[in-house]
């Protein structure tokens, strides 16, 4: 019972509930600096390439997860006040909505933003020149290969890396198995149409049995 009484006087008590929300810094402050931060991240993620989204070894999900603890003080300042993060956290939803809707109306500004894709395998062969400017070595492309369900790089046709860093894979048509199955087909066409002729007379045979009755 006591410990009922302690913890509703601790909830009565105006002083945490001024601290909790009670904001340490100006809103303009709270603003400016999400806005200033959401633009430098968007920035760095572009001049250091597609590879950091695509999180390909334990060293670029270390950068991401740090990356995202560093930036938290730039966010918030000196506040830890629930309505600074409040105010934080809809400033950056709203400076991302519109930022993807003017994006959307200007095609031509999201390239330049996003960057275009990267092509790492052509016609069966590995681009040498896309590989170096991910900086990516051909093990963790077999990597992203096999993560497709392509046991080696000789069964891929075309590779690209989006700018989102996702792999897009296209794998070689198998071309002998294509031959050997129209083969088979040639060899069963001559019993296809017989059969397909005994199934007319025995249409036909049917319906002459029907008529006699």
């Amino acid at each position: 019972m006591l410990m009922l009484i302690a913890l509703a006087s601790e909830l009565w008590n105006a002083e945490m509930w001024r601290e909790m929300f009670e904001l340490s810094l100006p809103v303009a402050d709270k603003v400016i600096r999400t806005v200033l931060v959401y633009f430098a991240l968007v920035l760095l993620l572009r001049v250091f390439g597609k590879r950091e989204l695509a999180q390909l070894n334990p060293f670029d999900l270390v950068v991401l997860l740090s990356l995202a603890n560093t930036v938290q003080n730039a966010f918030i300042g000196n506040d830890n006040s629930v309505t600074g993060g409040l105010i934080g956290a809809l400033t950056l939803l709203a400076i991302n909505y519109l930022v993807v809707r003017f994006i959307f109306r200007h095609r031509r500004l999201d390239q330049l933003l996003e960057g275009t894709p990267t092509v790492l395998v052509e016609n069966g062969a590995v681009r040498r020149e896309g590989l170096a400017k991910e900086l990516l070595t051909e093990s963790e492309l077999l990597t992203v290969a096999r993560r497709q369900g392509f046991a080696k790089l000789e069964d891929i046709n075309s590779c690209t890396l989006e700018p989102g860093g996702t792999f897009f894979i296209e794998g070689k048509s198998p071309s002998g198995q294509t031959t050997e199955s129209a083969e088979k087909q040639s060899e069963l066409a001559p019993i296809v149409e017989r059969l397909d002729t005994l199934s007319r007379q025995l249409a036909d045979l049917r319906r002459e049995l029907l008529d006699s009755r």
